[in-house]
């Protein structure tokens, strides 16, 4: 199964740290990122599961829950979390999936359908696909996908720039130019007219092309 942008996530059941749960269930009417590891014990999850932990209270700030996924069995998340605690200096704080039974892994095209077996015995090359983020709004629908390779760390302070940009986006209908941080100017976007747009920018926007126009960030 490919995924897309603007899809929607596809539901299940899972056992996770915190117990079982109904993903649509579980995500109610907030923002999500479900974030993917190959395997317990490996080295770069190890400061990514930390990093997001240490950063929890910026997503919960932004109504945005974290899940994590791993295709190892609950128990094993858990001794997990002692070294990442050890390691990183912060334990996950939030429910981690044990995909076992590979059901969720392929349920969002991590691995292929065809994939036999259990998690048992399996190598994190086996499973090296299973590195993606997913960010999926109130509405079901997953607003952005990323992969990853398994040498390369996540950059989460990337992700959270994004559901600023989302979040801006739902609310006020514009879009965010390259390397655009909070605070910064926006472009308005095709869905608000010249009209609208000189209501909602009296002090004016620039508009150095007829399809580009720059406003400050509505607060």
């Amino acid at each position: 199964m490919t995924l897309a942008i603007g899809d929607i996530a596809p539901d299940f059941e899972a056992d996770t740290t915190e117990g079982k749960l109904r993903f649509h269930e579980w995500l109610g009417d907030s923002w999500a990122v479900l974030f993917s590891h190959p395997k317990d014990f490996t080295p770069v999850c190890t400061t990514e599961l930390g990093t997001m932990a240490r950063l929890k209270p910026e997503f919960d700030k932004r109504n945005t829950k974290i899940i994590g996924l791993s295709v190892d069995p609950v128990d094993n998340h858990a001794k997990w979390s002692v070294d990442i605690k050890e390691i990183v200096g912060f334990a996950p704080n939030y429910p981690m999936i044990g995909d076992t039974d590979l059901k969720v892994a392929k349920l969002y095209g991590m691995l292929p359908a065809s994939t036999s077996g259990t998690s048992e015995g399996r190598t994190p090359a086996d499973n090296q696909t299973v590195r993606n983020v997913f960010v999926i709004g109130p509405d079901k629908k997953i607003k952005l996908i990323l992969v990853y390779p398994m040498t390369t760390g996540r950059n989460f302070d990337e992700i959270l720039r994004v559901i600023d940009s989302l979040q801006l986006n739902a609310k006020h209908r514009v879009a965010t130019p390259a390397n655009w941080k909070q605070g910064e100017d926006i472009i308005i976007t095709g869905a608000v007219s010249d009209e609208e747009a000189k209501k909602i920018w009296p002090g004016g926007y620039k508009q150095p092309r007829p399809y580009i126009r720059i406003a400050p960030q509505p607060k």
